[in-house]
């Protein structure tokens, strides 16, 4: 039997407290427009190229809160993705790690990961 499940990841959902703080954080970080509609009072669609990354207040709690990367936000200058997160006051985890990789937090305490892109090796 052929599965009918595609091989596609439609959307990451990342728990937080508060839908509109996170809304502009987000949008801030990626340096998209804040102003997208919160649906149901709870979720907010991040525009994303690929798989969407969708923010939901309901489902936060402390104990949910991604304490590892569940996806990587990728960048072609990884120095100055660096400069530009700690600048921002994100919580910086490590340093670049391997010219490769960093974590850092959202205002959450949710483990983000921004990743050099492979295009440039």
């Amino acid at each position: 039997m052929t599965s009918p499940i595609l091989n596609q990841i439609g959307g990451v959902f990342v728990p937080v407290s508060d839908i509109e703080r996170s809304r502009d954080w987000y949008c801030g970080l990626l340096g998209l427009p804040s102003d997208g509609e919160i649906l149901f009072g709870h979720l907010f669609v991040v525009p994303m190229e690929g798989p969407s990354l969708v923010l939901d207040s309901k489902i936060y709690t402390p104990e949910v809160v991604l304490k590892a990367p569940a996806f990587h936000l990728n960048t072609l200058d990884i120095d100055r993705a660096y400069d530009y997160v700690k600048a921002s006051g994100a919580e910086l985890l490590t340093d670049i790690e391997h010219d490769h990789w960093f974590n850092f937090k959202d205002p959450d305490g949710n483990v983000l990961m921004i990743c050099r892109n492979g295009d440039d090796e």
